[in-house]
């Protein structure tokens, strides 16, 4: 048997049990983190490796089937260079998301290895407990408060990741409550459609059907409000601001149905990442934060994908002008070369903390690795960078190529809408230009569209029939104009692949 039946034949079997797994799904959402599977298989790389390859593995993989974990060979990533990626093959990809939106400085800046390196020889690990801390955590706190501008912030707290950072806001905000003698004052309002990570709370505050099945989620002290996605959810003839004024009320009505004694905290992505990269329409965070703080409800800033210079702005909060009272932050922070997050705390809240914590004797909460020295200086060293190379300037620079070049498409018969801001986009495929009408599940024209990047040679985030990016922030205009390249030849390729699967309709 040649190679290319034998491919065939491969993607035959594979492609089979893929799209009875796709086909099973029920909305758009549901298939959220189903579309890599028909991507892998739409693409050769893995499936060409040799039998004694990888599938089967002994790793329990995240967002990963478990049949495609043994049935197909994952894409093994050996090492990394700039705004590329390349496979145990060789083969070359260029990173148009930024591994998981994270790797803002690319694969290879020396100054975060050497700093890595330094701290490694001179201290390890050291925890943060009992008054006992490290000079790089201190520092690090001390640096982050004074980057964030939008209101003023006392303290940081040291997390691993996103998630645990919206884990901490959550007992904060009980924590600081309880103290004020509110004990009722504990429900949460979230959005549809948002992501705040996947531990039990902040899986629960995520507002994607995918992260809850099966996992009996979302917590009970969590809603969900309006996804602030104009053009999906928008009535016939309703402006963005009277949309933002409808999606306000709405809150409201919310809380007053709960009972504002009940509800404790606001949170929300300034721009809505793997929900599908939704920036907020106009005058919506004006809105929304009058509404919160009218019934005394602190408002969290989840900035895990937008601080540092992803908007062209150093966070998110100073380009839509949210002044909160807690903020998320990871990703970004180090550039993703060691795992960390933060929670940034306002004064009325630390203060609070700060007199119920004498009183009890303790702050009873932590992780062994809240500021790790060697995680905190990679992370000082990435701000630096950001500071020294004006970073958020390069990505106010570069954006409008990125976003102009991507959005010269939106004509495409099959594109609904190509959304973002900065160094972040999503495109959104439906049939018509109309948001109420999808492609068959089963057709899997989004894994398509991932698996044609794949093959020529890019990396992007598929989800459902939305394809997501958020390249580095040092693309250079050639690797923009690169990026731009593929995603055509993979658009030309989908859109055929459209045309096939329509004539077979008839």
């Amino acid at each position: 048997m040649s190679i290319n039946r034998l491919v065939r034949s491969n993607l035959t079997t594979q492609l089979g049990s893929c799209i009875k797994y796709v086909a099973a799904s029920r909305s758009s959402q549901e298939r959220l983190f189903s579309a890599p599977s028909i991507a892998r298989v739409y693409g050769t790389s893995a499936t060409l490796q040799s039998e004694d390859g990888f599938k089967g593995h002994d790793m329990l993989a995240p967002f990963t089937s478990g049949s495609l974990s043994s049935d197909v060979h994952p894409l093994l990533i050996e090492r990394s260079e700039g705004s590329y990626v390349y496979d145990i093959n060789g083969k070359k990809y260029l990173d148009a998301l930024a591994g998981l939106w994270c790797t803002a400085l690319g694969g290879n800046e020396p100054r975060l290895v050497e700093a890595a390196t330094r701290q490694l020889n001179t201290l390890p690990f050291y925890h943060s407990f009992w008054n006992r801390t490290t000079r790089p955590s201190l520092d690090l706190a001390k640096d982050l408060l004074e980057t964030f501008t939008a209101t003023k912030m006392a303290k940081a707290f040291f997390t691993n990741s996103g998630s645990e950072a919206n884990d901490t806001q959550v007992k904060l905000v009980w924590y600081y409550n309880n103290a004020l003698g509110r004990p009722d004052k504990k429900k949460f309002i979230a959005r549809h459609k948002s992501y705040h990570g996947s531990t039990l709370i902040s899986a629960s505050l995520s507002g994607l059907p995918a992260l809850h099945q099966k996992f009996d989620l979302p917590a009970p002290f969590v809603l969900h409000t309006d996804c602030p996605h104009y053009w999906r959810y928008h009535q016939p003839g309703e402006t963005e601001e009277e949309f933002s004024t409808r999606l306000a009320n709405n809150l409201e009505n919310l809380i007053l149905k709960e009972g504002p004694e009940t509800i404790a905290a606001f949170i929300a992505e300034p721009v809505m990442g793997a929900g599908g990269v939704i920036p907020p329409p106009a005058t919506y965070f004006e809105k929304i934060q009058a509404v919160v703080k009218k019934y005394d409800i602190l408002f969290i800033a989840d900035e895990v994908i937008c601080a540092f210079g992803r908007l062209g702005y150093m966070y998110g909060c100073d380009k839509y002008n949210i002044k909160p009272d807690l903020v998320s932050l990871a990703k970004a922070l180090s550039s993703a070369y060691m795992p960390i997050g933060a929670v940034l705390v306002s004064p009325k809240i630390s203060d609070v903390i700060h007199s119920q914590s004498s009183k009890l004797g303790s702050f009873s909460h932590g992780f062994t690795y809240s500021g790790h020295p060697v995680a905190c200086a990679v992370a000082i060293e990435a701000l630096k960078i950001y500071k020294e190379r004006n970073i958020v300037e390069q990505v106010k620079s570069i954006a409008p190529q990125f976003q102009d070049g991507i959005k010269a498409y939106s004509d495409s018969p099959i594109i609904g809408e190509i959304r973002g801001t900065g160094l972040i986009l999503g495109t959104e495929f439906t049939d018509n230009k109309s948001p109420n009408d999808f492609f068959p599940p089963e057709w899997g024209i989004g894994a398509y569209f991932g698996a044609q990047c794949e093959k020529h040679g890019m990396l992007v985030r598929v989800s459902g029939d939305t394809i997501m990016m958020s390249p580095p922030f040092i693309m250079t205009p050639s690797e923009v104009d690169e990026l731009i390249s593929k995603y055509g030849k993979a658009l030309k390729a989908t859109e055929e692949r459209v045309k096939e699967l329509k004539s077979l309709q008839k």
